[in-house]
């Protein structure tokens, strides 16, 4: 069975993640998406909200716990992939910028565990100038979101 995992800090989701995600179904048997913690970034919502907020997304898409699960982990990724034999980490990438971050992180974790592999999927355009910081930004100052993450994802906004 080919596990990947698809971190993230997920706050929140949008429609880009779950484009990922679904894109990500046809690649591997499942998906854990694990929601990270970075203790010196600021977030909107904490990391049990947006686990449920993920979980309530999958269930409104109609994709199964079997396929994709959800969890949260403060550690190193790399660890976190060998503890739940996943040989894979999913990364979306939407501009340059992103680029140059991950393959500084791919090389990081290349040196922890060169058996773990990174993929790289890149945003559709319709989402690629979607984040979630910049979902938070716009709907803070009165901009509609609803066509850019999941509706699950509107209740927890309000």
């Amino acid at each position: 069975m080919k596990v990947a995992i698809y971190p993230g800090s997920f706050d929140p989701i949008t429609n880009g993640h779950l484009d990922i995600i679904k894109r990500s179904l046809s690649l591997f048997d499942k998906i854990i998406v694990l929601v990270s913690f970075n203790p010196n970034k600021k977030y909107k919502f904490d990391v049990e909200t947006k686990v449920n907020m993920i979980k309530e997304t999958l269930i409104e898409e109609g994709i199964s716990e079997d396929k994709v699960k959800v969890d949260s982990f403060s550690g190193l990724t790399v660890e976190y992939a060998k503890k739940n034999n996943a040989t894979c980490l999913i990364r979306g990438l939407r501009v340059v910028s992103d680029f140059e971050y991950e393959w500084s992180l791919n090389a990081a974790n290349n040196y922890i565990d060169p058996s773990i592999e990174m993929v790289f999927l890149m945003a559709r355009k319709e989402t690629s100038f979607i984040s979630s910081s910049s979902i938070n930004e716009m709907h803070d100052n009165g901009v509609d979101v609803s066509n850019l993450v999941p509706k699950a994802v509107l209740k927890y906004l309000k």
